[in-house]
């Protein structure tokens, strides 16, 4: 199969490519940074929409119309170039920030949207992915939580403070976290573009998902590190601002799509998914 992906050099565009290639499969990295043209997607089967601004930043209003623009603007640019040659499938990232803060509520991929920021940004994302249905395309929009891998993601910036010990959970801890071994999201972006019968939303996020404190102690023990120096909401919400919802605030999703499409999980638990994102030979790289 030939599966052009954007944002192919990323921490997890890289990971998918070299998964795909080793599965067979050609791959064709795509920029986004100008309109690709009608052309690109002539003899593709799969488009993975990998390609976006780091939300993890300072959201002041250039931050914000950037992340904007590089999600709702870059896709709606990729999906007019898919029109002339329409591939059979496109497989676009979201984000479990659609759901927004709901405590303890369990998110399935049929739980609206949060009206603030980030859920109404992975809304219109999502949205304009889905365009592409219009001319016969089968449409997977992954939800993705925090992906656990090595070499980059959320992971690498937990461990410096970790392995200083001087980690610990952050505000309450009672936010849960939504998380997702770099090797299971990589296997379950494959699974979309392979499984016909697959379409929609899709929480791209482990079965097993834990609040902060939990997170913090399994992460302290998989460093043999301490994890008892709390971060107080006040220290993040000064160096973040308004950004710092997404460390403070979380999801309780569940990936009840993936389950009933028979996807399997490698690392269901969150101590063995660390374990192997740690480990010195880095087993759960792809």
């Amino acid at each position: 199969m030939n599966v052009a992906i954007t944002g192919a050099s990323g921490f997890l565009g890289h990971a998918l490519s070299e998964r795909l290639r080793a599965s067979g499969h050609d791959v064709t990295g795509i920029s986004l940074r100008t309109q690709p043209p009608p052309e690109f997607s002539a003899g593709c089967q799969a488009v993975v929409n990998l390609a976006g601004e780091p939300v993890a930043q300072r959201w002041t209003v250039a931050a914000r119309e950037r992340i904007s623009n590089s999600r709702i603007q870059g896709t709606r640019s990729l999906v007019a170039a898919l029109r002339k040659h329409p591939p059979q499938v496109l497989v676009s990232a979201s984000a479990v920030g659609y759901y927004g803060s709901r405590g303890d509520e369990i998110l399935t991929e049929d739980s609206p949207p949060a009206h603030d920021f980030l859920g109404q940004l992975a809304l219109a994302w999502e949205q304009e992915a889905l365009t592409a249905q219009h001319f016969g395309v089968r449409v997977v929009t992954t939800r993705i939580g925090v992906v656990l891998g090595r070499g980059g993601g959320a992971l690498a910036q937990m461990l410096s403070p970790f392995r200083l010990g001087v980690g610990g959970r952050l505000g309450t801890g009672k936010q849960w976290m939504s998380w997702i071994a770099l090797d299971d999201l990589v296997s379950l972006l494959e699974f979309a573009i392979e499984d016909a019968a697959l379409s929609g939303p899709v929480n791209a996020v482990a079965p097993n998902p834990v609040t902060n404190a939990v997170f913090t102690r399994e992460l302290g023990a998989a460093l043999h590190r301490p994890a008892i120096l709390p971060v107080p909401a006040f220290a993040l919400k000064l160096l973040f601002g308004e950004m710092s919802q997404i460390l403070l605030e979380g999801q309780r999703a569940i990936p009840q799509a993936a389950l009933r499409a028979g996807f399997r999980f490698r690392f269901a638990e969150l101590g063995e998914a660390l374990r192997a994102a740690l480990a010195p030979n880095g087993s759960s790289k792809s």
